[in-house]
């Protein structure tokens, strides 16, 4: 989660750097205010843009991981119901070759 939050630090640094560029940049105030608008709206749909991708990464590692546990409980429970056949079959042949008394 380090890299998400220094990729959160250097886009608000960019921002800031941006918007302090504008403010001191010798222009028209309308125009100004027009470029820093612009900028902050670039700057939302960059940062939505980056976070829709993060949760598409995250929901697609979960969904991945999920179907690895659920092959795994499968796994499980295949092995379970071997070994109780196993000793079934141990108690049944131990059994079937016992004298009779």
């Amino acid at each position: 989660m380090s890299s998400g939050k220094t990729l959160l630090g250097v886009l608000a640094g960019v921002a800031i750097g941006a918007t302090m560029g504008i403010l001191l940049a010798p222009d028209k105030g309308s125009n100004t205010r027009k470029r820093i608008s612009k900028k902050g709206e670039d700057f939302t749909d960059e940062l939505k843009d980056k976070f829709n991708n993060l949760m598409d990464g995250l929901k697609t590692k979960f969904d991945s991981t999920k179907a690895e546990a659920e092959e795994l409980i499968e796994n499980g429970k295949a092995k379970v119901q071997e070994a109780k056949r196993d000793v079934k079959h141990a108690v049944n042949e131990k059994f079937e070759h016992q004298p009779k008394v």
